[in-house]
């Protein structure tokens, strides 16, 4: 069955740790000293603006792309600097912006491609019923190809394919890339369904920070490459900062002393 993968006995212990992490494309660095913890059975969420770094730290953690420094740790072992596909086998598993479905495969191939690593294949057709139970419309779809699916079901067959893997944690970037607020709730539904009924870790990128924030019990917001503000999203969601910047809520004075204040208030999260 679909249920989180190699798990740490201790409880308390972070499964997912990113400390003091920088990454550069050549002279430019996309993030700047980052801290990320991620508990057993939570979601966490990490915000941001177009640029922020948020889809390069995902990469970073994933292998996709190396380091130039800090440490990555996942149940204790240092995971930095290794080839993705050695990442994913130990069970950290990227949903990638864009989705990325094999597009002249069908929905039932695909997710059976998302199985390859298993070392254990008992269970498989259990598991595929479980995304279908999950992802109803991927059953209605099995033998069509994912290139024919529209953005919405793309996304539900990417994640259904990472979880095929089995994995420890769940890497989620920009899950509502593209899709209409109506998809957007209903797949951040079956996000918040797939943690309560396995206890799997997720990690999710997102733009969208009022449903993130709704969704996650912990989050961080990156600004530059740097994360700015951190806490339990309840928290985080009655922030002046957060609600004006992220969530649209503060009210616009025509003297523009609206303006002078959001400035001298983004720049102390610097």
């Amino acid at each position: 069955m679909i249920e989180p993968a190699n798990m740490s006995t201790d409880a308390q212990a972070p499964v997912l740790r990113v400390q003091n992490l920088e990454t550069w494309y050549g002279p430019i660095a996309a993030i700047k000293g980052v801290n990320i913890d991620l508990r057993r059975g939570d979601i966490v969420t990490v915000l941001g603006a177009n640029g922020a770094g948020k889809t390069t730290l995902l990469n970073t953690v994933a292998g996709v792309v190396d380091p130039f420094k800090g440490a990555v740790q996942f149940l204790g072992q240092a995971i930095a600097g290794l080839d993705a596909d050695e990442v994913a086998r130990r069970g950290l598993v990227l949903v990638p912006e864009g989705r990325q479905v094999f597009p002249f495969l069908t929905v039932s191939e695909n997710l059976r491609m998302g199985a390859f690593a298993r070392r254990e294949r008992q269970g498989l057709e259990q598991d595929i019923e479980r995304v279908y139970e999950w992802f109803p419309r991927l059953r209605e779809r099995a033998q069509q190809q994912g290139g024919l699916l529209s953005g919405g079901e793309q996304q539900m067959l990417a994640i259904g394919r990472a979880l095929m893997a089995q994995p420890g944690v769940l890497l989620l970037d920009e899950p509502s890339l593209g899709l209409s607020p109506l998809l957007t709730r209903e797949i951040f539904r079956i996000i918040e369904r797939i943690n309560a009924e396995t206890g799997m870790s997720i990690l999710v990128v997102e733009q969208n920070a009022a449903i993130a924030l709704n969704t996650a019990h912990y989050g961080y917001i990156m600004e530059l490459g740097r994360v700015v503000a951190a806490g339990p999203c309840a928290e985080l969601r009655e922030k002046d900062d957060v609600k004006e910047f992220y969530l649209g809520a503060a009210p616009v004075r025509a003297d523009g002393e609206q303006s002078k204040q959001r400035w001298k208030r983004r720049k102390t999260w610097r």
